[in-house]
Formats: structure tokens, C-alpha cells, sequence
């Protein structure tokens, strides 16, 4: 059998089980979610058909059109998981609508309390910047910084402690010699 002559099978049967399953398909899936979902996932449905059309159960290799007792099941549970899908996607679609709005509401202020936080950072050499940023906003171990940066754990180390102290004593100034929370200066002296 020619590839050409496989592809016209493969197509024959694909239209003979898209013609029995297409219309129950679509009632299925207006029954279970809303109707501007009801297309999409159905599209989504035929393609993973026509993706897996040799492993659909009763559909037999001749041009006869399938069973549709034998072949719908099998189907429903395509589009019961595509329908998973879409739910899920658009889940995390919302959640990230909601995300930005909030991202959105909340910049301005963002903006203006962290004017003097930039500054301190844009003191800092460029790589001690970047060695920051990777730990404070990326979370990032020392190890893990190394490997982005190309140092050692240890220069990593240093570098960010360093750099912590320097943020430190830029943000609030005169702080070596203010006392620190909790300890008052004569504590652990004596006064002689």
C-alpha cells in the first residue's frame, strides 16, 4: 500500500467517525459547559480523534461508517478530557487576569515606596546588583546564583553579604551607631 493510499484510509475513516460522533459530541459538550466553550473543545476533541483515529475502539479499517454504540464512548472520554483541559486553562487564565489587575493596582505605590531601595541598588557595582537581585527576587541559593553568574558558592557568598551591608547602610543611614532593637548600649558592660 502506497503512503498516498494510507493517508486516503486514514482520511476516510476519520470523516466516517467525525460524520456518526460529531453531533452527540457537540450535545455532550453544550450539556456541560457554556456555549462559547461548547466549539472550541469540540475542535480540540476531533483533533486529538484524528491524532489517535488508530487507537479509537470499534472502528473498524474498511469505508463502512463506524457503530456509533461502539465508537461514542470511547469518544465522550476524549472530549470529557479535552473539556478538563479547557477548564483548567481557563482557570489559570482568570487567576492571571486577577494577578495582573491586582499587579496593576498596586504599582503606583509600589513605584514610590522603593524609590530609595533602586537607588541603593544602582550604587552597587554590576554584578554585586546582580547577585541581589538573583537571591532577593529570584529566591535563588548561593549555589544556584554561581551557576547563573559562572563564580564560586563562596564569592557568591561574600559578594551578597557584602552587598547586604552596603543596602543596609545606605537605607538607613547613621545605623552603626544606633542602637539596635531590643538592647540598650550599656548592656554586657560594665560601667567601670
Amino acid at each position: 500500500m502506497t503512503e498516498q493510499e494510507t493517508r486516503r484510509k486514514r482520511r476516510a475513516r476519520f470523516e466516517g467517525l467525525a460524520h456518526v460522533v460529531t453531533e452527540p459530541l457537540h450535545r455532550y459538550l453544550l450539556r456541560r459547559t457554556a456555549p462559547d466553550m461548547v466549539e472550541d473543545v469540540l475542535s480540540e476533541t476531533m483533533l486529538v480523534l484524528w491524532r489517535r483515529i488508530d487507537h479509537v475502539p470499534g472502528l473498524g479499517t474498511g469505508g463502512s461508517l463506524p457503530d456509533r454504540d461502539d465508537v461514542l464512548p470511547w469518544c465522550y472520554g476524549v472530549a470529557r478530557g479535552c473539556l478538563a483541559n479547557a477548564r483548567r486553562a481557563d482557570g489559570r487564565r482568570l487567576r492571571l487576569v486577577e494577578r495582573l489587575i491586582g499587579v496593576q493596582q498596586e504599582s503606583p505605590a509600589v513605584a514610590t515606596d522603593h524609590g530609595d531601595l533602586h537607588a541603593a541598588l544602582d550604587a552597587l557595582g554590576e554584578l554585586d546588583r546582580e547577585v541581589v537581585r538573583l537571591w532577593a527576587w529570584e529566591g535563588l541559593a548561593p549555589r544556584q546564583i554561581a551557576e547563573v553568574t559562572g563564580l564560586t558558592s563562596n564569592a557568591v557568598s561574600l559578594r551578597l553579604h557584602r552587598a547586604k551591608k552596603k543596602l543596609a547602610n545606605q537605607l538607613q543611614p547613621g545605623r552603626k551607631n544606633a542602637e539596635r532593637p531590643g538592647h540598650k548600649m550599656s548592656e554586657g558592660r560594665s560601667s567601670q
